[in-house]
């Protein structure tokens, strides 16, 4: 059952030097299976980061939420899986062409099933936005009308799942079924600070409620021992599957 949670777990790179996200690699690997690299480190590295995590043994989500023209998404697509990662995202409001074609173009090189495909997952509400946050920008509907909605557009035009908030995820289950991919960042177990995400939940919770995976940051690296802080989120997930 080990095993199952460290598969779970991924692990947020949220630092600015090629140096300091090696050292978390080289400290964590033997907890967490496949780490987050965001727009902070690509910026920063560039795909230099996404080989060094593959040559020392992790995957990678690459998580930077493409969101134009359906060909300029669908090509940086392409670019990714070429780089080898094990899942990334796109933004679900750039709408269904723009999915649909970053689907088809990933289909013809990387059939589904061969074990190259990464996942393809669309990004809902991000978790530090609320109901007044889409007002700001013209969206009337509520979170929880938006992401289901969302997560239903992304699984309509193909893409693997959906990146949510772990309190929308019961939400996309009912509509999307059990097979739909489910990654949850804003997961903050209870020794943690909720820092700047607003929709957050423990990973006991998020498991039970039915996610796939967890992304966690700030409460491993901010951590007096990371290494503790990982095996206590860990502890955390084993029970809810066992439970479960």
């Amino acid at each position: 059952m080990k095993n199952a949670a460290r598969s779970r777990l991924i692990f947020a790179l949220d630092v600015d030097r090629f140096e300091e996200a090696e050292n978390w690699v080289k400290q964590l690997r033997g907890k967490v299976e496949v780490f987050k690299v965001g727009k902070q480190l690509f910026t920063r590295c560039g795909p230099d980061v996404v080989r060094m995590i593959r040559r020392e043994g992790g995957e990678v989500f690459l998580d930077l939420k493409y969101h134009d023209i359906p060909n300029t998404v669908a090509k940086a697509g392409v670019e990714a899986c070429r780089l080898g990662v094990r899942m990334f995202n796109v933004h679900a409001l750039g709408g269904r062409e723009m999915m649909a074609r970053t689907v088809t173009e990933v289909d013809a090189l990387w059939p589904r099933g061969r074990k190259e495909r990464p996942l393809l997952l669309a990004v809902t509400i991000l978790t530090s936005s609320t109901g007044e946050t889409l007002r700001e920008v013209g969206i009337e509907r509520s979170v929880e009308e938006m992401v289901p909605r969302l997560a239903r557009l992304a699984r309509d035009a193909g893409m693997d799942g959906v990146v949510a908030s772990p309190r929308e995820v019961g939400l996309i289950r009912e509509a999307c079924g059990r097979d739909f991919v489910i990654v949850t960042p804003g997961v903050r177990p209870s020794f943690a600070a909720l820092d700047d995400q607003k929709r957050v939940t423990t990973p006991a919770e998020a498991i039970a409620s039915g996610a796939d995976y967890l992304v966690i940051g700030r409460p491993i690296s901010a951590a007096a021992d990371p290494v503790a802080a990982a095996d206590r989120i860990l502890e955390e997930i084993n029970a809810s599957l066992e439970d479960g």
